[in-house]
């Protein structure tokens, strides 16, 4: 009589064993909505009708891309063989959405650049955090000949955290402007604003009113629509709870999160997105505040991925809303760290059921 081996069970992935490469036509090529906007119109935005500012910001940038499909693209010939001009128009060539966290920008963002009659090659979508790093990646002469065939480029999250890349960003748009690209912004705060509270904004105020002129602002007042109606979000479980779970789900990583802290900080932002490939859930155990701001900025980052990417976050410990101390909720970066916050606890719901479904198992 023959006997069989029992077959192990498959060891949860691990994020820390993660050090991902990413060559820099990945960076270009990955510049289109994310997965969970893939799919998001103008048609699927639901304002709320307590806050007409939403549902003029729809009719405006809906309006938007109609301009954008009757202008000539960049760089084509006019009337007589003539080039088109490339030259910035004397009133902004860019939108630029203002408003809190969860009002839906993202959202209206994405739907602009679906609504937007070119091919995906001729417009470009990412965040700020991306658009610096492919400058890295490509340098930046390379990078403005790279986007400045486009019709369009929307930058998500745009937030200037540092003098650099203040005259970075202020440099590039300027090129893309006199070549002829739209731009499209979000961010929480106004574009005459951008850097205040983080470092010497006065020293950088012409490149700033520089970036404030290309761009007309639309403001969007009101709630957080990921917690909107919706039940509170599951307080944190048990690390037994959720090392089951993760043994359980195909697909899942499992770190302790003290540790993914660590291997943040040796792993550029920029290769964040493809340290999440393939995962169907993040497990983390020992979730504890974080210890400084540059720790902090980073888990920013890694929650946005984390969000765009729709990767549900199972967690013991501490509740995603004690990770930022009172002084960073207070300080220059609180937006971005109530954003993650946000994002976070939606995505912790989301994980929820993945408990139930190892309960039962």
């Amino acid at each position: 009589m023959s006997t069989s081996t029992p077959i192990a069970e498959a060891q949860p992935l691990s994020l820390c064993a993660r050090e991902p490469r990413v060559p820099p036509e990945r960076l270009v090529a990955e510049l289109v909505p994310p997965p969970r906007f893939d799919s998001v119109r103008f048609s699927t935005y639901v304002p709320d009708p307590q806050q007409p500012s939403q549902a003029e910001a729809v009719r405006e940038l809906s309006a938007f891309a109609a301009s954008l499909d009757a202008a000539p693209a960049a760089g084509k010939r006019g009337w007589f063989g003539r080039r088109a001009r490339t030259s910035a128009p004397a009133a902004p060539r860019g939108v630029y959405l203002d408003g809190g966290y969860g009002v839906g920008k993202t959202h209206l963002l994405a739907s602009l650049w679906h609504a937007t009659d070119a091919p995906p090659e001729k417009k470009a979508f990412g965040t700020f955090v991306e658009l610096t790093n492919l400058v890295g990646a490509l340098g930046f002469q390379q990078t403005v000949t790279t986007l400045s065939g486009h019709r369009l480029l929307c930058i998500d999250e745009f937030e200037l955290d540092d003098p650099g890349d203040t005259v970075l960003v202020s440099s590039l748009l300027a090129r893309l402007v006199e070549a002829g690209v739209a731009l499209a912004a979000t961010s929480n705060t106004l574009p005459g604003k951008l850097g205040e509270g983080r470092f010497a904004a006065q020293d950088f105020l012409r490149e700033i009113q520089g970036l404030s002129a290309h761009f007309r602002a639309l403001r969007i007042d009101g709630d957080d629509y990921r917690h909107r109606g919706l039940p509170e979000a599951p307080a944190p479980f048990t690390e037994e709870r959720v090392v089951r779970a993760a043994e359980t789900t195909p697909g899942a990583s499992l770190d302790a999160f003290p540790a993914l802290l660590g291997h943040l900080a040796r792993v550029h932002p920029s290769r964040y997105g493809a340290l999440t490939d393939g995962l169907s859930a993040v497990c983390l155990t020992g979730v504890a505040p974080v210890p400084d701001q540059s720790t902090a900025l980073r888990l920013v980052v890694l929650a946005d991925r984390l969000y765009d990417r729709e990767v549900p976050v199972l967690a013991s410990g501490l509740p995603f809303d004690r990770l930022f101390s009172e002084e960073m909720l207070n300080g220059g970066y609180r937006k971005k760290y109530f954003r993650a916050i946000s994002r976070l606890t939606a995505l912790a719901r989301d994980a929820k059921p993945l408990v139930e479904a190892s309960a039962e198992g």
